[in-house]
């Protein structure tokens, strides 16, 4: 393994060391990682399955939850696998080509994630302040060409990406202190000058995620003034109840994400494992909550897995 710096010279291959100074724990760290990935790849795939089996929740909010639903699968199988092989047999080898491929996936499965999120809060926006044209404006089509707007923009910011970091020369070194691969946490090892990688970098947090949280907040703030001007309150209830599974989901998404961002930019004396630790909670625990917030929240989700899991019951 080289570390040591060679003027001319490019790595092209790299090892991820895991979680530095934890190097003893990793064992201890790794069962939660593979209960939380077996929970999350089982939980998400029976959401998928009921969805697409049952015509009655062929509804926007649920095939809006599919899509979320496969994108936490794909999102926790892009870094999971990867931290566990690091955790159990120090395989932390990784490709340059490869570890640009997996900065490309888990960027715009994160940005998927969020603009399906924002397509979820659109959702609710429609069935509570327009509830008797809710079924003519989010159609079938309609809920496609969004699917297919989301995936476009997701790729379209994030292909770039790969084109900054081929063109970096890594003469620093190899070793990456992390479980994954990270566009900075990437370009920092190359001798290049990365300030075109900062700034396209924040140029794509600025223009989808912090606009999808920015539209996000907006559109529930007009949902909980629609909602409270709603006479009866039974049908309150019911709106407050489905509004707030995707809040959860929201909060649960976003905020560990901005606190993982600001300690990053501002919590300098925080110890290195730290902030790994958190950006591992950012995209594992997500996809293993989710299924379980709606499963709990959503009756008609909540009926169907009952019926699946226990069917002589029924």
């Amino acid at each position: 393994m080289t570390t040591s710096n060679h003027t001319g010279v490019s790595h092209t291959v790299f090892y991820l060391l895991g979680i530095p100074g934890l190097e003893k724990q990793h064992m201890w760290i790794s069962i939660p990682f593979f209960i939380s990935y077996i929970m999350a790849l089982l939980g998400n795939s029976l959401l998928i399955i009921i969805i697409l089996r049952k015509s009655s929740l062929h509804e926007p909010m649920y095939l809006f939850l599919c899509m979320l639903a496969g994108t936490d699968v794909v999102l926790s199988t892009c870094t999971v696998p990867q931290a566990l092989a690091i955790f159990w047999f120090h395989a932390g080898e990784i490709s340059l080509d490869r570890c640009i491929t997996q900065v490309f996936f888990i960027t715009s499965t994160f940005m998927s994630e969020s603009g399906i999120l924002l397509a979820m809060a659109f959702d609710r926006y429609i069935a509570i302040c327009y509830p008797l044209r809710y079924t003519t404006i989010l159609t079938h089509t309609l809920i496609g060409k969004i699917g297919v707007t989301i995936l476009l923009r997701s790729f379209g910011t994030v292909f770039p990406m790969t084109f900054l970091l081929k063109r970096l020369t890594f003469c620093k070194s190899n070793i990456l202190p992390h479980t994954a691969c990270e566009h900075i946490g990437l370009a920092k090892f190359s001798c290049n000058d990365i300030r075109v990688n900062i700034w396209y970098g924040l140029f794509v947090l600025i223009s989808t995620i912090s606009l999808d949280v920015f539209i996000i907040i907006v559109s529930y703030m007009l949902i909980l003034c629609a909602v409270f001007r709603i006479s009866s309150q039974d049908a309150r209830h019911k709106a407050l109840n489905t509004c707030g599974s995707h809040v959860c989901v929201f909060i649960l998404f976003y905020v560990p994400g901005i606190f993982t961002t600001l300690t990053q930019r501002f919590g300098r004396h925080i110890s290195p494992h730290v902030h790994i630790l958190l950006a591992n909670v950012c995209i594992v625990a997500p996809p293993m909550l989710n299924p379980l917030i709606y499963g709990i929240k959503t009756k008609q989700i909540r009926e169907q897995v009952t019926h699946v899991l226990f069917p002589k019951e029924i």
